[in-house]
């Protein structure tokens, strides 16, 4: 499989490997962008293990609470100045609040909702703010949560959304509001692929290990070690994936002395009831989307002919 500039320049940005490093693990798996990552890490060059290339798109991510359902959505635009336009957050607003009040199962099932208090669906609200700002708009995913408590945050002025839902004991209802903004804050900032270690699927965890014990086994450190002592050693690394990758595991952000499941458990325990983290998610505006690049040399000249 043939490969590009380009497919070297993404793989460095998925692993912050340097170029020529890029150029011969792409050499060495026929183009092949999951292999030539694995392969990297195999070797010990990839700081990541992080496959996907998040190109940003443009619009918002958004959270909030209405009464007790709690939402997160995202709505993309082309640009950044429509994202800051003021008819835009308007509209992804309305949309959170729509979904609080019609509890839709899917997108499809939102677009055809009525949209707050006018007599358009979402999907015709939304083609009115096309003609209005003169840009694509789509409301692209969303969570909604009609059980516990849920806290939003929006960082940034939309470039994230996180919304964490909390099943608290009674009495606990209005003083969790610190907690949940904390943990929405470290959701934010270091992005964990699973809420606990007990969620991180077998072929996941297999996968891990296995890149992990390659690794292990090229480092010429470790040339004369046993295999036992090398399963040790890896053991070891699985506990750090966990660290770095769970929610629970993570060391808290604001004491790292204790883990985000110590913080919740030292909170619980001085309001004298019980918290449980049920849910956090986290939308990032564009994240996974191809954005167009534009040629604005050939634009000019199209432009002039």
């Amino acid at each position: 499989m043939a490969f590009t500039a380009k497919d070297v320049q993404k793989l460095r940005e998925i692993t912050g490997v340097g170029m020529m490093d890029c150029k011969k693990a792409l050499t060495a798996n026929d183009g092949d962008m999951e292999k030539a990552v694995e392969w990297l890490r195999e070797k010990g060059l990839a700081a990541s293990q992080k496959k996907a290339s998040r190109i940003a798109a443009e619009g918002m991510a958004y959270a909030d609470v209405f009464g007790t359902v709690g939402v997160v959505v995202e709505v993309n635009a082309e640009t950044d100045f429509v994202g800051k336009n003021e008819k835009f957050i308007d509209f992804v607003k309305g949309v959170a609040e729509t979904i609080a009040k019609s509890d839709p199962k899917d997108i499809d099932a939102l677009m055809e909702a009525k949209y707050l208090d006018t007599n358009n669906t979402v999907a015709q609200q939304q083609q009115e703010m096309v003609l209005v700002i003169g840009e694509n708009i789509k409301v692209r995913r969303f969570e909604r949560f009609a059980d516990g408590i849920s806290v939003p945050y929006v960082h940034a002025g939309g470039k994230i959304g996180v919304l964490v839902n909390l099943s608290v004991s009674e009495g606990l209802e209005d003083k969790v509001g610190e907690l949940g903004k904390d943990i929405a804050m470290q959701v934010a900032a270091l992005n964990p692929t699973f809420l606990d270690k007990s969620d991180v699927d077998q072929e996941t965890l297999d996968k891990e290990r296995e890149v992990l014990m390659a690794q292990a086994k090229n480092d010429p450190k470790n040339a004369n070690k046993p295999d036992n002592i090398i399963e040790k050693m890896v053991s070891g690394r699985i506990a750090k994936y966990y660290k770095e990758n769970c929610l629970m595991q993570q060391s808290f952000v604001k004491d790292d002395s204790i883990t985000v499941e110590q913080y919740i458990a030292s909170v619980a325990k001085e309001l004298g009831g019980t918290i449980t983290l049920s849910s956090a998610v986290r939308f990032e505006k564009g994240e996974g989307i191809e954005k167009k690049e534009d040629n604005f040399a050939e634009e000019i000249a199209n432009m002039v002919k």
